[in-house]
């Protein structure tokens, strides 16, 4: 199958990202949340990363102009009942993903693709929530989304080749690199640099350096584009420690078990970015 409209629900900051690169690419876009403000906030993100292109030169005004209008947005999945693409970028609830596969094999045609986002879920597990497991896959896109070039295609048990080839097909289509990854937990990136991250923050826990020397040493330490502190702040400390503990419950392995500190934060309201602080303090 070729992909040529791409349902996105969820327009968070992996939603509104994939929503972005798929209508740069050309791709007819449905772009749904629950509420209308968060669709709006969503739009507004796209719009300002869109229009940075612009001011640098790396985009025209007019193609800027065209891939706005090739989004649509709203609340109701059925504005996208014709999309060749479910793609999901919910959060990493099992019991709220399967809810909306379920609604998606019911709403789109029998032959359209459906797609989970998750970074840790079993995707043969949320797959289970349609009839046709064969047409269900992991699209695994990573943040922000318009900058990163990787996306893992994750095969489920049942996920067919055909599947396999589209997903495949539809991440080189919005300028991405896929790789194959078998359904385990963590897939490949996030199995290896979750741990590095919770490494990270016990250092800081246990006051071996600050949080801008930790990152700054893997910086120049170890050439990484990011300290792993700031990136958990990125990522969210709550996603970072909810991920820490999907790789805890399905590797049945301590090492994965979150820092102390990622609980404490989280507990306090410090996110990261999105909530204004974290392990840095950002500007509202």
């Amino acid at each position: 199958m070729t992909v040529s409209k791409v349902l996105v629900v969820g327009a968070g900051q992996m939603g509104a990202g994939i929503a972005q690169v798929s209508a740069v690419a050309g791709l007819d876009v449905v772009m749904i949340d629950i509420a209308d403000e968060f669709v709006a906030r969503g739009m507004a993100g796209i719009a300002k990363g869109l229009g940075r292109l612009v001011d640098k030169g790396r985009m025209e005004a007019a193609d800027r102009d065209a891939a706005l209008a090739r989004i649509v947005t709203g609340t109701d999945m059925a504005a996208g009942a014709d999309a060749d693409l479910f793609i999901e970028a919910a959060p990493e609830s099992m019991d709220l993903k399967r809810d909306l596969f379920a609604r998606a094999a019911a709403t789109l045609r029998s032959d359209a693709i459906i797609a989970t986002n998750t970074s840790s879920l079993s995707v043969t597990a949320l797959a289970a929530a349609v009839s046709d497991p064969g047409r269900f896959v992991g699209i695994h896109f990573f943040n922000p989304v318009p900058l990163m070039a990787l996306v893992e295609v994750v095969r489920g048990a049942e996920t067919s080749e055909e599947t396999m080839a589209a997903a495949r097909a539809f991440a080189e289509k919005v300028g991405k690199t896929p790789i194959t990854v078998t359904d385990a937990p963590g897939f490949v990136v996030n199995r290896i640099l979750f741990p590095m991250i919770n490494e990270a923050a016990q250092a800081y826990a246990d006051g071996v350096a600050s949080a801008a020397d930790i990152d700054t040493g893997l910086k120049l330490g170890a050439n990484f584009p990011m300290g792993p502190l700031a990136l958990a702040d990125l990522v969210g400390l709550d996603t970072t420690k909810a991920i820490l503990e999907t790789l805890e419950r399905e590797l049945d392995d301590a090492k994965y078990r979150p820092a102390a500190v990622l609980g404490e934060l989280v507990a306090a309201g410090k996110l990261g970015r999105k909530s204004g602080a974290g392990f840095y303090e950002y500007g509202k």
